[in-house]
């Protein structure tokens, strides 16, 4: 713990510096403050992205391994646990999970599921903490964003597996007059499931099917595929027994529709979901979380020309 500084030896420290309340101590390698400034740097961001990429421990807190955001607001925790309507969920918040109450350098929150989890608060740089629960040996990086300025691309990319799940169907809503002609012009639903390392499912049955009457004709293995230098921009393979792998570019428009670029016939698709599923509400228990990315690499250039 020593190479971290306890609250907000930068983050903080400007409010600390302007509060009437004000008082440091300055404790070999950490910063106590008063419970009104822990308060204060927690509402300091309208959200906190949970960097569960950057985040590790003995165990995992459920409420924290389900949130994408949390948020701190006059003693009310929020959360958003859903890339579906993130921005718009309570007013770009999302929703009330709990309580919380803070203390010299710490922060006890009440989960409405989970019950009560007591943390250390830490800073790892200018815009950047960590929540550390002694209890589980675990901690938790957040990053802090105002609604505005909030990076929505950052979150769906690095959980594009989790926005691919979030909807039952995704049925094709475009698809591009140039291109050439090729087997998978005929694919009008997708879905896409995590269990066992990652299959899909295709349909040709007609556009405007109801989902309950889709007929599935073919399932399959799928991957994405992080693009060394291009954060903005995953690779998706479905492999078809019949045709061999089709590859994609694979691009987010917005938290219901995604566009696929058929790099080998240059058509451009977009794919609208249907059927939210919404795994990862309060009253939810479904067991669903989020969990680190570690897709394979591709080296390769982006070809789709906008």
């Amino acid at each position: 713990m020593k190479s971290r500084k306890l609250l907000f030896a930068l983050l903080g420290l400007s409010l600390l510096a302007s509060s009437c309340y004000t008082e440091v101590i300055f404790e070999d390698d950490f910063i106590v403050a008063s419970p009104v400034n822990t308060d204060l740097v927690l509402q300091s961001y309208d959200l906190w992205y949970v960097d569960i990429n950057a985040s590790d421990g003995r165990a995992e807190i459920p409420f924290l391994q389900q949130a994408f955001t949390v948020s701190f607001n006059r003693g009310v925790v929020y959360a958003n646990n859903n890339i579906v309507g993130i921005g718009k969920t309570g007013n770009g918040l999302g929703i009330d999970v709990g309580s919380y109450s803070t203390y010299n350098g710490a922060v006890a929150i009440d989960h409405v599921i989970d019950g009560l989890w007591d943390f250390e608060i830490y800073i790892i740089d200018d815009g950047t903490i960590e929540l550390y629960s002694p209890r589980l040996n675990t901690r938790y990086v957040l990053r802090g964003y105002q609604r505005g300025n909030f990076d929505y691309d950052r979150l769906f990319y690095e959980n594009i597996h989790l926005l691919l799940e979030e909807y039952t169907v995704w049925e094709k809503s475009f698809t591009s007059d140039n291109g050439a002609v090729n087997e998978f012009d005929n694919e009008n639903f997708l879905q896409f499931g995590t269990t066992n390392g990652g299959y899909f499912k295709s349909s040709v049955d007609p556009v405007g099917t109801p989902l309950q009457n889709i007929q599935w004709d073919y399932e399959g293995d799928f991957e994405v595929y992080d693009v060394v230098n291009d954060e903005t921009l995953k690779t998706l393979t479905l492999d078809y027994d019949f045709m061999g792998n089709d590859y994609f570019e694979l691009y987010v428009i917005n938290d219901g529709t995604i566009e696929l670029y058929h790099v080998a016939t240059e058509t451009v698709y977009e794919f609208r979901g249907l059927g939210l599923n919404s795994i990862l509400k309060t009253e939810n228990v479904s067991g669903k979380k989020r969990v680190k990315t570690n897709n394979k690499v591709m080296h390769v250039s982006r070809k789709r020309k906008k």
